[in-house]
């Protein structure tokens, strides 16, 4: 009894939340906690004692909790998901040993993990691009016509979260938004509100400019400018990013909204020549 009330501490902390709900999946989950000061030792619960903690909770696999003895203080936990087809353990998208797709891990993986790419703003485009191709190839609900139901659901999710993920960090506004996000920063919809108002005029002119230009040289010439404007732009919010000001960020990522929209118009006048 006593076992099983550690158990239920340590699997209602919020600590734990995520593993909970992999069991309430009946995904099977491996847990390690380390304390703070003591030295720690296992325990091994099988899936009768999780379901006995849970109640009417379904778990496949096993539960291994590391936790000290005399103290209920854990610095870093780690949650290792385990195949929902043979309990081995899983990579991002498919299992290591039977090779099944897995369902997306939606609460423990970020975008950048998604697409293997190093979390930073001046991200490589080309592996971006390169990646995404990869996943597509792999994930594809089609490869997975003649598969169980199951297989064919986590197909469609993991294929949905993929090209979120791809679209997210594609484009430099939506990436530093996402990553503002991922530091617990939410833009404020009356953000431009707060924008200099000489940066204000400097966007004015330049549309003023795209809109009495007849000929396709000087839109090109125009675009040329605005890409160099948010290629500067881009090397200043990456520098921001790093120091953690945010910010200097907020600022920066407001001008690269302006110039985005300029750079479609850039565009749609192009293809309209």
């Amino acid at each position: 009894m006593t076992t099983l009330n550690r158990l239920r501490f340590l699997l209602t902390s919020h600590r734990y939340k995520h593993a909970n709900k992999l069991i309430s999946n009946g995904q099977g989950v491996n847990i390690t906690s380390h304390s703070c000061v003591s030295p720690s030792r296992p325990l091994s619960f099988n899936s009768k004692d999780i379901k006995e903690v849970f109640y009417r909770t379904a778990a496949k696999g096993h539960l291994t909790l590391n936790y000290s003895q005399m103290s209920k203080c854990f610095c870093t936990v780690s949650v290792n998901r385990l195949c929902w087809k043979c309990g081995s353990p899983v990579e991002l998208f498919f299992c290591s040993s039977c090779k099944v797709i897995q369902p997306p891990d939606d609460d423990n993986t970020n975008y950048f993990d998604i697409m293997n790419c190093e979390q930073t703003f001046s991200l490589d485009t080309q592996k971006l691009q390169k990646r995404y191709v990869e996943l597509q190839r792999s994930l594809h609900p089609d490869n997975f016509s003649q598969k169980s139901l199951k297989e064919r659901e986590y197909s469609e999710r993991q294929s949905a979260l993929m090209n979120k993920a791809y679209r997210m960090l594609q484009k430099p506004l939506s990436r530093a938004v996402y990553m503002l996000e991922l530091k617990g920063i939410l833009l404020d919809e009356g953000m431009d509100a707060t924008v200099d108002p000489q940066f204000l005029l400097e966007v004015m002119e330049v549309n003023e400019s795209l809109a009495e230009t007849q000929g396709q040289d000087e839109v090109n010439a125009i675009g040329r400018s605005v890409r160099d404007k948010l290629k500067d732009l881009t090397k200043q919010i990456n520098s921001s990013l790093n120091k953690g000001d945010l910010q200097t960020t907020k600022d920066l990522l407001t001008q690269i909204k302006y110039y985005t929209n300029i750079e479609e118009k850039v565009k749609e006048r192009l293809t309209e020549g």
